[in-house]
């Protein structure tokens, strides 16, 4: 037999052979991304459970936490001998069930004990809150190694990996968040109910008009990313469509897409509004404790320094969201009115990058206040019981023990609070980069590829099917 005429030799069989073999290709380079989440999984399971960041953020002992008095202290402050046990007073004829009083401008001072491990076996939400900080490590490394590997290797047909545990992490801190607002609308009161819903309501009609504002103002890229899809959606569609009845679907389908232009960016934007409104009021209550914490922490720092970073930490969301009003920052830098001549003062990419290496900054800042916010918040408990000095009457002592036991046991809640915001906005600035095809700054990439077709369309080019043209090549060679 003819070497010319086996089925793997020359002619057509040429063209199956290196189709073949760019698939093995791609399917050895995907395995670098597939090893990479394997690893990183079992460390989640096997070692962070023994190394956990959450947990040493808590038990490293910089915190302290105030306890509650014994209700035997509490009767030596108040001057009252034990009274007689409930055998004595059922022997007397009566049995007295009233709880035990005491004066609230009573002398008491509230021992402090640092956190340990032992003592968040009993705090609500811990799981929850360890499970979110721990597994936002592991995603934050799996993406800094996918980031060095992009470097290096420069894969240009495959999806990043890094982009779903991004997202992920994303869906478990409004997923923690969305718990933690349900718990306002469970209370019989309905004063947090009200806030609630009355801010989600502001959010909405806030979103909508800003969405409203043109590019020239707001850079959020709105027009050019819903352009960007639909002609992405309609490139898919010409890729894949083989055959009669598919290129009619896929012609009904680009001519919806021109129909529908106007409609379906109108859904789109409302869609958009009521997701923000959405995340308004799962961050209304966070915003809000923040606010008071960050009080309690100034009036607890005693250095400028310190007072300085609280302040910056503060003002950080205003600072970031200035970073994407043109009139204020873009165009003062692309166009700075220093003379007749206009030069930049550095160029987009430049620029794009600044803005995203100010945001991871900013993070870093607020994941370094953590601490100062929670001190401060424990220090509640004794805030608690001087105002409590300051009133007139009594208090009953189990009143008084859940006053200051209640301010330890929901650390983890305002912990939550405090970290979830700061886990989606470090996450979602890295799919900001990622997907808007940006740069680190610290190594050159590549521009040719749109991110679109990199992280989208992976496998479109390797399952597409031969042309008459290169078959008839392949039967002149053959």
């Amino acid at each position: 037999m003819n070497s010319s005429s086996l089925p793997f030799e020359g002619g057509n069989g040429g063209l199956i052979l290196s189709r073949s073999k760019e698939r093995g290709n791609f399917q050895a380079v995907i395995g670098v991304q597939l090893v990479i989440t394997m690893v990183m999984a079992s460390v989640i399971q096997k070692i962070i459970p023994h190394y956990s960041l959450a947990r040493w953020l808590l038990c490293s002992g910089s915190l302290r936490w105030y306890q509650h008095p014994t209700e035997e202290e509490l009767r030596i402050l108040a001057g009252k001998q034990k009274g007689k046990s409930k055998k004595d007073r059922k022997y007397n004829g009566h049995i007295e069930n009233k709880p035990l009083t005491i004066p609230k401008d009573i002398d008491l001072h509230l021992e402090t004990k640092s956190v340990t491990e032992v003592d968040t076996l009993a705090l609500h939400y811990f799981p929850e809150y360890q499970w979110l900080v721990d597994f936002t490590v592991a995603a934050t490394v799996v993406y800094l190694v996918t980031e060095a590997y992009y470097s290096l290797m420069k894969p240009s047909q495959e999806m990043n990996i890094s982009i779903v545990w991004c997202l992920l992490v994303l869906a478990f801190a409004v997923k923690i968040l969305f718990s933690l607002t349900t718990h306002y609308f469970k209370v019989e009161d309905g004063g947090e109910r009200s806030v609630c819903v009355t801010f989600g309501f502001f959010f909405f009609v806030k979103a909508m008009a800003i969405l409203i504002v043109t590019e020239n103002y707001l850079e959020f890229g709105l027009e050019t990313g819903f352009s960007n899809f639909s002609e992405s959606a309609m490139q898919f569609l010409e890729k894949q469509g083989r055959g009669t009845e598919v290129k009619r679907v896929n012609c009904f389908v680009r001519e919806l897409f021109l129909y529908l232009g106007p409609v379906s960016k109108l859904t789109f934007k409302l869609f958009l509004a009521v997701l923000c409104s959405l995340i308004g009021a799962f961050l209304t209550f966070p915003g809000l404790r923040l606010a008071q914490m960050h009080l309690d922490a100034l009036n607890l720092a005693s250095e400028k320094i310190t007072q300085t970073l609280l302040h910056i930490n503060f003002l950080a969301p205003l600072l970031m969201v200035l970073l994407w009003v043109k009139p204020i920052t873009k165009d003062y830098i692309m166009t700075p009115p220093l003379g007749k001549e206009s030069v930049p003062l550095m160029s987009e990419a430049t620029f794009d990058t600044l803005r995203l290496w100010i945001i991871i900054l900013l993070c870093a800042l607020r994941m370094a206040m953590m601490r100062n916010h929670l001190q401060a918040y424990l220090n509640l408990a004794q805030k608690c019981v001087d105002q409590m000095k300051k009133e007139a009457g009594r208090i009953s002592t189990v009143d008084l023990q859940k006053m200051v036991a209640r301010v330890f046991y929901y650390l983890c809640v305002i912990a939550l609070q405090y970290v979830a915001p700061l886990v989606m906005l470090l996450h979602t600035t890295l799919l900001l980069k990622t997907l808007g095809n940006y740069s680190w700054g610290i190594y050159p990439e590549s521009s040719s590829d749109s991110p679109m077709e990199n992280n989208l369309l992976p496998n479109s080019v390797y399952f597409e099917s031969p042309s008459a043209d290169e078959k008839m090549k392949g039967f002149k060679t053959g």
